[in-house]
């Protein structure tokens, strides 16, 4: 299916370029941190890159409006296939989280992100009153649960977490009433207290309790923010240098290519690199957050601006996990981290947006 020529010339192509610009820079810096390793984890990565771009150019080619349509069956999908994944998949570092696509794994619970925004974007579309009920609420939650708790179950609480900027962003459009506000903050509570003492691993509480003091445990559940601390502070003003992290190169950081990337590119490319990267990421949820108001419907609107959300949720808590003022749990940084189903969601999540923008004529 081709664009047609005068939606062709609404994209965003500022947009689209910070997003291609980024993912460059995490393959630049994937292959700094992992060149030692075998897997030629750089050459993926761009081949996730080519995957990403291509389902891009689908996503756009396709009216939003025709994806928000079909949002239930996608639903449906991919909750059997959450579902299937728990059951067959194998254990990859602890979690039942991916199924295998001939040469390409793929992690059906980041996909899953892009089916809320979208059945939300229909649920909340057909809502027309000023303030959101308590009912309308629960009935939001249900939906969101389910794939939620399968999430969960795999374990993955790192992606779970992520849904909460979809959902929050959700009621924040929708209005929620200061009683259902306060009801939800006392279902938190419960439900976190009950998590700690009946959910959480050991593991998983030794990272909430490194968060206050990573030095009580400094080889051990505090080490991988200890040398995250010690790869940033050690880049100073301009950086060690491409591929002269010690941390980094000398294998001291764990997970370097993946979640503590941004670590590395303080290490190497120092305060001025990590200011570039910084930077960039403002101009793209800027013009991400600002593209809201070229929406011409509430479906567009809920797209652009939970998927917006959704990106600088995964900003903001992997740059403070890094620093140590977020416990570890695995979140990604966008586009920069190794990780192919991150990138495609992502890039399906700038899609969306780009698509709603580019149609703001065709839908008045």
């Amino acid at each position: 299916m081709m664009i047609d020529r005068r939606l062709v010339r609404e994209i965003d192509w500022v947009l689209l370029g910070l997003v291609l610009l980024q993912s460059l820079i995490g393959v630049f810096f994937i292959y700094s941190s992992s060149h030692f390793l075998p897997g030629n984890f750089h050459v993926r990565q761009l081949a996730w890159i080519g995957v990403s771009l291509i389902v891009l150019v689908l996503v756009l080619a396709i009216d939003y409006k025709f994806f928000v349509s079909l949002s239930v069956y996608f639903y449906g999908l991919i909750v059997a296939v959450l579902a299937a994944t728990l059951v067959f998949a194998r254990f990859v570092a602890g979690t039942k989280s991916w199924i295998t696509l001939g040469l390409m794994q793929l992690q059906p619970s980041e996909l899953a992100k892009i089916v809320l925004i979208l059945v939300f974007a229909r649920l909340f579309a057909e809502y027309k009153s000023a303030t959101l009920t308590t009912q309308y609420t629960l009935w939001a939650l249900l939906i969101a649960g389910v794939p939620l708790l399968l999430i969960i179950l795999q374990p993955d609480l790192g992606t779970a977490m992520t849904f909460l900027a979809i959902i929050g962003g959700a009621f924040i459009l929708a209005g929620l009433k200061r009683k259902t506000i306060v009801l939800l903050l006392l279902a938190a509570c419960v439900v976190g207290i009950a998590g700690w003492n009946l959910g959480l691993k050991d593991y998983q509480k030794r990272r909430v309790t490194t968060l206050i003091n990573p030095t009580n445990d400094p080889r051990g559940s505090g080490y991988q923010v200890i040398q995250s601390k010690i790869a940033i502070g050690s880049g100073g003003l301009a950086g060690k240098g491409f591929m002269k992290g010690s941390q980094s190169q000398l294998r001291f950081l764990p997970a370097r290519h993946t979640d503590f990337i941004f670590s590395v590119i303080g290490e190497e490319a120092g305060f001025l690199g990590v200011f570039v990267v910084i930077v960039l990421y403002f101009f793209l949820l800027a013009r991400m957050f600002l593209s809201v108001a070229k929406a011409r419907d509430r479906a567009g609107v809920y797209i652009i601006f939970t998927a917006s959300l959704l990106i600088a949720f995964q900003f903001l808590v992997n740059v403070l996990m890094i620093i140590g003022l977020f416990p570890v749990v695995g979140i990604t940084l966008p586009f920069l981290s190794y990780g192919g189903s991150s990138l495609l969601t992502s890039t399906i999540a700038c899609g969306l947006v780009l698509n709603v923008k580019m149609r703001r004529f065709a839908n008045v």
